[in-house]
């Protein structure tokens, strides 16, 4: 190509005869020029360039090239008698410059239409024109099968623009984008833009039959920029209001310093912080209760690492509450001292329409473990309840309120183990609860779902409501014959779940979408209170509460049932189990849970067992 080039140069300037004459005159010129070609092209490795890569790193290497059969021509033109004109070497280079280029892309395209034979095209369409999508689009040009017919973005500044010889349009317009181009697929090449975002032009794309795939920036691939959730994690301080509790008090440490602790559902939500949060207490040993494998795994890990670093044994234990010879074993072999029964199924759709598995694990379960605690002489007894045992509506609720029932009656025949429950409302963050679910519905762009407008909920930290229920399960008020201390922890005023949705929503840097604001981000969207959802919850049952050592914990004195009634209670309830008739079973809960059901049918049942 080289000595072509410079032939050319010659013809262009001057006539035929003229220009045939000068070539054949300057033989040794043309000799030079095709030698220091052809190692200028070696060292330079531009044999070794693949076609499809040459228009990224061969217009260098081509410069380059040129120059060194510059070199040729005038080594030449100083060891002979070859003397060219001046206007030769410029024009030389251009056309040597120009026709490297294009043979090779000409080349390009022969082996392009080669593979393609046969080949069905798909053509997409590159949403986002930015540095990402310009780099995605070079590298799919010379691809076999994928065809990139536009670029799309919702920037003003790059609309209508050009980029890499394709038009970029405005997202109102990909519809008539895919109609004229038969386009297939979409590649998302916004890594910048935020997962919400994001998720929320997905979701547009697909409503519209698209399949779509999404990219991230080439600085993630290699790792020089981070992969981040641009979700704001969850602020108690600005959700709740709440000044945390971390102080350790006496009453708590004398309870678990140097003692064996068993939790049960210790790898849930609420158990797995009582483990964490007895470490400062400096226990002997905490027995880990927990049915789920997963879960005992996850916490095990956590656990080994920072309970070695104090000298604190630990032990974890696979098995379920329901179990009474597996209990009963596990407290005899460990010599437990204080029990933290923290295991409930309690998401409240779940159990609803699962009411005997509900029921068996935390009613009988409880009174399982409650019974084995007092043949093996534990000292004390927490049982983890909740406000929605407070007048349930739903059989989660109605489990646990039978579960204090139970707890009360362990009370009343124990002399030497201490029964108390703690009862609170629902904590921030758990597993199952609307912080997680509303989270995961702002990563992927909403909507964020409210059962009701007006329904509201009671709110803590898991890190608050763990440690003040180590605090109220440190404090023994009452003595004697007594149906256990019954504490409940101050909740502070109840929230509004759309507050907190729109606080969440704010919090993750976007805005929520509504008829005032109809530009926003995130849509709200109510979709009705699920069966046996209340639309407010409570904490007492009566009015009346006292004080106790402190601030945030007080005592309330609820009756339960009487021992003749509790004995009925569970043997009706064994009844319905065992036969697996679920409507026998609520109307256990039905006759003896204040609130649950028809209240009339309530009270006959108490009266027929002498309330």
């Amino acid at each position: 190509m080289a000595p072509l080039s410079l032939l050319a140069s010659y013809y262009c300037l001057y006539q035929a005869s003229s220009a045939s004459a000068m070539a054949a005159a300057g033989i040794f010129g043309f000799g030079a020029v095709t030698l220091f070609t052809a190692i200028g092209s070696l060292l330079l490795g531009i044999p070794l360039i693949k076609l499809k890569s040459y228009e990224a790193v061969g217009a260098v290497k081509t410069g380059l090239l040129a120059i060194f059969a510059g070199f040729g021509l005038l080594l030449a033109h100083k060891l002979s008698d070859f003397r060219p004109p001046i206007a030769v070497l410029p024009l030389f280079l251009l056309i040597f410059i120009l026709s490297m280029v294009v043979a090779r892309f000409a080349l390009l395209a022969l082996l392009l239409a080669v593979l393609r034979q046969g080949q069905v095209r798909r053509n997409v369409v590159i949403y986002g024109a930015g540095s990402t999508g310009a780099m995605l689009a070079t590298a799919l040009r010379s691809h076999e099968s994928i065809h990139v017919v536009a670029f799309v973005d919702d920037d003003p500044q790059v609309q209508r623009m050009t980029l890499l010889g394709l038009k970029v349009y405005p997202a109102n317009q990909l519809e008539r984008i895919v109609l004229r181009y038969d386009v297939e697929r979409v590649l998302l090449a916004m890594p910048s833009a935020s997962s919400a975002r994001q998720a929320m032009i997905v979701r547009d794309l697909v409503s519209r039959g698209l399949d779509v795939h999404a990219l991230p920036s080439f600085a993630q691939l290699v790792g020089t920029e981070v992969i981040v959730d641009t979700l704001a994690p969850v602020s108690p301080g600005v959700f709740l209001g709440r000044d945390p509790v971390t102080d350790l008090r006496p009453e708590a440490t004398d309870a678990y310093g140097g003692k064996t602790i068993l939790v049960t559902g210790a790898g849930g939500s609420v158990g797995s912080e009582l483990c964490r949060q007895l470490l400062p207490y400096r226990p002997a040993r905490i027995v880990l209760y927990e049915v789920s494998e997963i879960a005992l795994y996850t916490i095990e890990r956590e656990m080994a690492e920072r309970a070695d670093a104090q000298g604190i044994s630990f032990v974890a234990v696979l098995g379920t509450v329901t179990e009474s010879r597996q209990v009963r074993a596990v407290l005899a072999e460990y010599k437990v001292d204080v029990i933290l029964h923290a295991a409930a199924y309690k998401h409240v759709p779940l159990v609803e329409s699962n009411p005997i598995a509900g029921l068996v694990n935390n009613v009988l379960g409880t009174r399982t473990l409650a019974e084995a605690a007092l043949e093996q002489g534990v000292k004390r007894f927490i049982l983890i309840s909740t406000d929605k045992a407070v007048r349930p509506t739903n059989v989660m609720g109605a489990s646990k309120r039978m579960a204090e029932f139970v707890v009360q009656d362990m009370a009343r025949r124990s002399s030497n183990t201490d029964f108390s429950i703690v009862r609170f409302g629902n904590v921030l963050g758990s597993s199952g609860s609307v912080v997680p679910l509303f989270r995961e519905q702002i990563k992927k762009g909403g909507p964020v779902t409210l059962t009701h407008e007006d329904v509201t909920r009671y709110f803590m930290t898991i890190s608050e409501a763990a440690n003040l229920v180590l605090i109220a399960g440190g404090l023994s008020l009452s003595r004697g014959a007594h149906e256990g201390d019954l504490f409940v922890l101050d909740m502070g005023q109840p929230i509004k779940i759309r507050d907190l949705a729109e606080r969440m929503i704010c919090a993750a840097g976007f805005t929520v979408k509504s008829a005032e604001n109809p530009d926003g981000h995130i849509e709200v969207s109510v979709i009705g209170l699920r069966p046996g959802e209340k639309l407010h919850e409570e904490l007492l049952i009566q009015p009346g509460m006292l004080t106790t050592p402190h601030e945030k914990i007080l005592r309330v004195q609820e009756r339960g049932l009487t021992s003749i009634q509790m004995t009925s209670a569970l043997r009706e309830l064994r009844n319905a189990v065992a036969v697996g008739n679920a409507a026998a079973a609520r109307r256990v809960i039905e006759a003896y849970v204040e609130g649950y059901g028809n209240s009339a049918t309530s009270a006959i049942r108490m009266e027929r067992t002498g309330a």
